[in-house]
């Protein structure tokens, strides 16, 4: 009876392992723990866990093995620059999982989201933005022309931008450039607008790499800065990445370098 409870106990303690393998090739075992993870990595990226799926993976599984072990028998992982393309596979791999496990131990934390969204907002805080019009032209003398001409009321911004400006964008649409801060522009461009007021034209033309300008602003208000919950995600990425950066500068620091 002992022996037989023995055996009995040997068995229950065999049988998952031996139903842990889920195909062998060529005496290799592939094993559930393997599809496992690899069901695991295709549901992270949007996969749904079905038996197809599973069934498909095992395929792939084996069909791999099938070519690694070719592979293998030929020598081909022997090879110099095979040996060199494993090797940085590999430490790809790691450098991804250090990260990983990094960011996983030292988590964003709301405390830090809303300490990096209150010094960005205090930093944006006063800035102003602007609704502009423009005229762009090839020569100074055209713009100076159409700039007294607009002044002297003989035609207006409108009917200027639409039959002069060589920017197709704004000109069918009387110059304007829709709502901005003054740093969306090229220098000598933002340059200008900065010393205008609302309702306000340049008194003389702006040339740019493009040609010359003759701008406008119709209207200045203060850039209204978006809440914390639009601006979550890329203000977590980009926490993520400076942790990173500075995870990756201290591992340089520490190490021992000749």
């Amino acid at each position: 009876m002992k022996r037989l409870a023995v055996l009995a106990a040997a068995c229950a303690i065999a049988l998952p392992a031996y139903a842990q393998t889920v195909a062998t090739v060529n005496g290799q075992a592939i094993s559930q723990q393997s599809l496992d993870q690899f069901v695991t990595l295709l549901v992270g990226q949007g996969a749904q866990d079905t038996p197809e799926l599973r069934e498909q993976v095992k395929q792939e599984m084996i069909n791999r093995l099938v070519v690694v072990q070719a592979a293998e028998k030929a020598g081909i992982d022997k090879q110099s620059d095979v040996k060199q393309e494993l090797e940085l596979a590999r430490q790809g791999i790691l450098v991804r999982a250090l990260v990983s496990d990094y960011l996983k131990k030292n988590p964003i934390t709301d405390a830090k989201l809303q300490a990096e969204y209150d010094k960005i907002k205090k930093a944006q805080s006063g800035k102003q933005e602007y609704k502009l019009r423009h005229i762009l032209v090839k020569d100074q003398k055209e713009a100076e022309d159409l700039t007294a001409a607009i002044k002297a009321k003989k035609v207006t911004f409108d009917a200027a931008a639409k039959k002069d400006s060589l920017d197709p964008g704004s000109g069918k649409n009387g110059g304007d450039l829709g709502w901005g801060p003054a740093s969306n522009y090229v220098p000598e461009f933002a340059q200008a607008v900065d010393g205008l007021k609302k309702g306000q034209m340049t008194d003389k033309p702006v040339q740019t790499q493009f040609g010359w300008h003759i701008i406008q602003m119709d209207d200045a208000r203060e850039v209204k800065f978006p809440e914390l919950a639009e601006v979550k995600p890329q203000l977590e990425e980009m926490l993520r990445q400076q942790q990173v950066a500075e995870f990756q500068q201290d591992l340089l620091k520490k190490a021992t370098i000749k």
